[in-house]
């Protein structure tokens, strides 16, 4: 007999490459703006904004290069290439120093943004939750362990249709690797299965149905969707 009054939900997991294991999904952290010439297209000032987060659910991930449905109540769905940071290892207050012990490993992700409704509820004050976290808004690539991976530099590129969109390097983050996770471990706890989207360079545009993402991150690996 059941425990629960309902089915729990499928537990959310990223693919591990050259496993049949995968990697399960307790939250999703994303960066603001932590590419300068990303800041400056958003509107900001790179130079003196510290960081800043917003979430994802778990379950916007799509994996296994599934298409990705357009979703509803948009008229401007945009891509935003980036890094992203498996967690492996439990802390808080964790040093920057410390950091890159906390890792499990590393994927090439797609932060899929309805720009119209991000817009929006800029304008008036309010959340973004809507024009981040809705459903499937999380394409990602597969896992490659930590080991090997130097995440402070290396090339990171977007194609749409088989064009250049975004393209730059991991050495342009405002903030790094090491640094993002020691920030956000003093406003949460982070723990196993967490995963932080770094951030995304210039570049971002709309796409529309029938487009085809590819992205690429050097050393780490691709992710790839189509919006349908």
């Amino acid at each position: 007999m059941s425990d629960y009054v309902i089915a729990p939900p499928v537990i959310a997991a990223v693919p591990i490459k050259g496993s049949s294991q995968m990697f399960p999904v307790r939250r999703i952290f994303c960066v603001g703006r932590n590419y300068a010439e990303h800041a400056i297209e958003m509107g900001s000032d790179p130079t003196r904004e510290p960081p800043f987060y917003f979430a994802k659910p778990a379950d916007a991930l799509v994996v296994n290069d599934a298409d990705m449905p357009y979703p509803p109540a948009s008229k401007s769905l945009h891509h935003e290439m980036e890094l992203v940071v498996a967690i492996g290892a439990a802390g808080a207050n964790i040093s920057v120093e410390d950091a890159l012990g906390h890792i499990w490993g590393y994927c090439a992700g797609l932060d899929m943004t309805r720009r119209d409704i991000q817009n929006e509820a800029k304008k008036t004050g309010r959340p973004w939750d809507m024009g981040k976290g809705f459903d499937h808004s999380a394409p990602m690539g597969a896992l490659v362990p930590a080991k090997g991976v130097d995440s402070s530099k290396g090339k990171i590129e977007l194609k749409v249709n088989g064009k250049v969109v975004q393209s730059s390097d991991l050495s342009k983050l405002i903030w790094s690797v090491p640094e993002v996770i020691s920030n956000l471990s003093h406003l949460v706890r982070l723990a196993p299965g967490d995963l932080i989207m770094t951030g995304t360079p210039e570049g971002v545009a709309a796409v529309v149905k029938g487009d085809l993402l590819e992205g690429f991150v050097e050393g780490v690996g691709e992710v790839r969707t189509r919006i349908v």
